[in-house]
């Protein structure tokens, strides 16, 4: 039986969940609240928490059966704490006769700062931020984890998520969208439909790499997709704001440290993916509601 668990059923792993659930695979996600267990069971998943490194009994359960395994669980930027809550679930896996394929959601964060230049999955990963230095080492635990294990792995790099719910579109619907603008910064994006497919072509056994980088086609300067985004509404956009003086969290700031720009040349030639979105435009169309 194909018995997927996705480890943090979020915004990024629930689509893969629910669609694997249409195809008639058996499905399980984890919530690190009873709340957040009561959401994945009112989709029709069956859930069990999982919080602060515990595997309990039924959680235990589903690993012992699952045939693949999603993870989407961030490592803590503490170094102190790290990826270490997952450790549990590695040393449960380890423990099986046979190992499941596992899927591990990263971030294009951990190449870290190449002042504009392209990266592509070679490009050896060189993290600034404490988080992205997180992601690197929780990266090396799953493959140090196959390599013991023999085991199938994809880790998918991911450049910025959008989608419903977490869009220009929606920030300048509430009013709270700013249009930063420093010089020659860009980025990448990822519409959430086009994670789904990437993870799926993954679980559908696509795919002779352990590292994907799951992006858009145009990196571009977040000032120009707030534009667009308040073209697309209608609506005049907001004000040009300098990135220098501009009133930032540290994290906010942290973001703006690192510019380059993601190929995804791999992801489309070996996992086969099309993706729905190839860049921003389409997506913000689409989620402002413009057809065509």
């Amino acid at each position: 039986m194909t018995k997927l668990v996705c480890i943090g059923a979020g915004y990024s792993a629930r689509p893969v969940a629910e669609e694997m659930r249409a195809r008639g695979w058996d499905v399980a996600g984890t919530s690190r609240s009873d709340d957040g267990v009561a959401g994945l069971k009112a989709r029709g998943l069956e859930a069990v928490r999982f919080a602060d490194g515990v595997v309990n009994d039924d959680l235990g359960v589903l690993l012992d059966a699952a045939s693949h395994v999603l993870v989407s669980v961030a490592p803590d930027p503490d170094p102190a704490v790290g990826d270490s809550p997952l450790e549990p679930v590695r040393a449960r896996l380890a423990a099986r006769a046979t190992a499941p394929w596992v899927g591990y959601l990263s971030t294009v964060g951990v190449y870290g700062d190449h002042e504009g230049a392209w990266v592509g999955e070679t490009t050896a990963p060189r993290p600034a931020s404490q988080r992205s230095k997180a992601r690197v080492a929780a990266e090396t635990a799953w493959m140090d984890w196959a390599d013991a294990a023999s085991a199938p792995l994809q880790i998918y790099r991911l450049s910025g998520i959008y989608g419903p719910g977490r869009s220009p579109v929606d920030r300048l619907r509430a009013g709270k969208a700013r249009r930063l603008v420093k010089p020659g910064q860009v980025f990448n994006r990822i519409h959430v439909d086009d994670i789904r497919a990437a993870v799926i072509a993954g679980l559908d056994g696509c795919g002779t790499h352990r590292v994907y980088n799951v992006t858009d086609d145009l990196p571009a300067p977040p000032q120009d997709v707030i534009a667009y985004a308040a073209d697309c509404l209608g609506i005049a956009p907001p004000p040009e704001i300098d990135f220098a003086t501009a009133d930032l969290s540290p994290m906010a700031r942290s973001f703006y440290g690192e510019n380059k720009r993601v190929a995804n040349a791999r992801m489309k030639d070996d996992l086969g993916v099309a993706l729905s979105f190839p860049t921003y435009r389409e997506g913000i169309a689409a989620l402002a509601g413009i057809v065509g």
